[in-house]
């Protein structure tokens, strides 16, 4: 093959081409080869497919993770503490501001031209007023503060929205699996019904009937993929993942029992310490105002040399220049306002969030209790429908029932199951919207996904 495309070459530039010696081509060939097999192997390296897949959250913790990692406002949060703290680090400095440097220079070299010199060098710095840099400290560690409550707050808040939207996916997962379950159903319940009508055992109105129940689980199931994909796309477009495989829930609280109070207080409520960061906050702006009741003096230090003509000798001096405006009343007063109008909003918030803090807690303590009962309902009447649906197919193979008995004897089982599962789900996120009202943020799992434990009179809830 070398020898053919030597031989190729030359007859192609119409001139003579020597052979390579022999040693020389033992020597390159397989250098040769193994240039071009590495060059092909990248080659179909870089024309391959990725077969990379994306990471999937295992549970709401590591959901919450990566959304507050693509959340705008959580960003924004995070990059204005590093302004927090060089406002910090600015209150803690000798001087308000920084110092300033000019440098003045007078000349009659353009009139007389006498000789005459001087210049004029001043550094000036600005001070504190009495009380101001401890003032300027306090509200500085309290923006800080209020900062992080902040960031805080916004971690509680898209936990609260991947908990929903957790959850509506876990729904339309379930609503989807029963459809299909629907279907296959209905579909052998019509393929069982033809071949009956065919060999004349039922009614063309029978086999009408049950093709009409095919049709209706069709068309459920249809409905049931669109809010499938409707609900992987909300949690798609929080998390930036692909839904993962299982949703497992959160461990359920232990409820107080009637006539016991709950243990848990709203002081450790991240939108509680927010409005109290927010109160403390105003309270520090106020007191910096009433301590800057006009603007920062300023000492200079002046060095100045001169002389009058070109045959006198330079004087030279050093002296000390003191600067302390005074103070106007109108813009203290309007600032001394704003800040009070400011204190007085965040005190009124405060006030009336303590009252929906504690209404909040009640409702999700008695929306968990509520679905606890449902569930033990749901469950009740799932096993009435199945028994019945048992002995409805065995009265209809003996041909002892109609087919209209059974498919209501099959519709009451689905609307059972149907119903059973929602109050599954339903419970699993009231025990997600009890811990968003405490304020407790998703806990990561453990070696074995923490599943909600009801009471003991409540069947188990198996994940979604």
């Amino acid at each position: 093959m070398p020898c053919r495309a030597l031989h190729r070459l030359a007859i192609m530039s119409n001139r003579p081409l020597n052979p390579l010696p022999r040693q020389t081509a033992r020597l390159w060939w397989p250098l040769l080869t193994l240039l071009l097999t590495l060059g092909g192997q990248r080659a179909h390296a870089q024309d391959a497919p990725s077969n990379v897949t994306s990471a999937q959250a295992t549970d709401l913790a590591s959901a919450l993770s990566r959304a507050s990692a693509r959340d705008p406002q959580a960003a924004q949060l995070s990059a204005r503490l590093n302004q927090a703290q060089a406002a910090l680090d600015i209150a803690h400095n000798l001087t308000p501001g920084p110092a300033a440097v000019s440098l003045n220079h007078l000349s009659d070299r353009l009139q007389r031209d006498q000789g005459r010199r001087e210049w004029e060098v001043e550094l000036a710095t600005p001070l504190w007023l009495p009380g101001q840099q401890g003032a300027s400290q306090r509200q500085a560690e309290r923006a800080l503060a209020e900062l992080q409550a902040r960031l805080a707050l916004r971690q509680l808040e898209l936990a609260g929205e991947l908990r929903n939207s957790w959850w509506q996916l876990a729904s339309a997962r379930a609503a989807r699996e029963l459809a299909q379950q629907r279907l296959q159903t209905a579909t052998a319940l019509e393929q069982t019904v033809q071949r009956r009508y065919q060999s004349g055992d039922v009614a063309r109105v029978d086999a009408n009937l049950a093709r009409t129940e095919r049709l209706s689980a069709q068309a459920e199931a249809l409905e049931a993929d669109t809010t499938l994909l409707q609900a992987q796309q909300a949690y798609s477009g929080l998390t930036g993942l692909p839904p993962p495989t299982a949703l497992p829930p959160e461990a359920a609280p232990t409820l107080p029992s009637a006539g016991q109070t709950a243990p848990e207080t709203r002081a450790d409520h991240p939108q509680w310490l927010a409005l109290q960061s927010a109160v403390a906050l105003a309270n520090s702006r106020l007191a910096l105002v009433d301590s800057s009741r006009r603007d920062a003096p300023e000492l200079a230090l002046r060095w100045t040399t001169q002389r009058s003509d070109a045959f006198s000798p330079s004087d030279q001096a050093i002296g000390v220049k003191l600067t302390v405006p005074l103070s106007s009343g109108d813009r203290v007063r309007q600032e001394s306002a704003g800040a009070r109008a400011d204190l007085a909003q965040a005190e009124r918030e405060l006030a009336m969030l303590g009252t929906q803090l504690d209404q909040a807690l009640q409702r999700a303590r008695s929306e968990l209790a509520t679905a606890q009962t449902q569930l033990e309902l749901a469950t009740t009447r799932c096993e009435l429908t199945t028994d019945n649906l048992k002995l409805a197919q065995r009265a209809f193979d003996l041909g002892e029932q109609d087919l209209p008995t059974l498919l209501r004897a099959r519709s009451a089982d689905h609307e059972a199951q149907a119903w059973l599962t929602r109050q599954r789900i339903a419970y699993q996120a009231a025990v997600s919207h009890l811990q968003q009202a405490r304020g407790l943020l998703p806990q990561p799992a453990t070696a074995e996904p923490a599943q909600a434990q009801p009471t003991p009179s409540q069947p188990n809830t198996p994940q979604p």
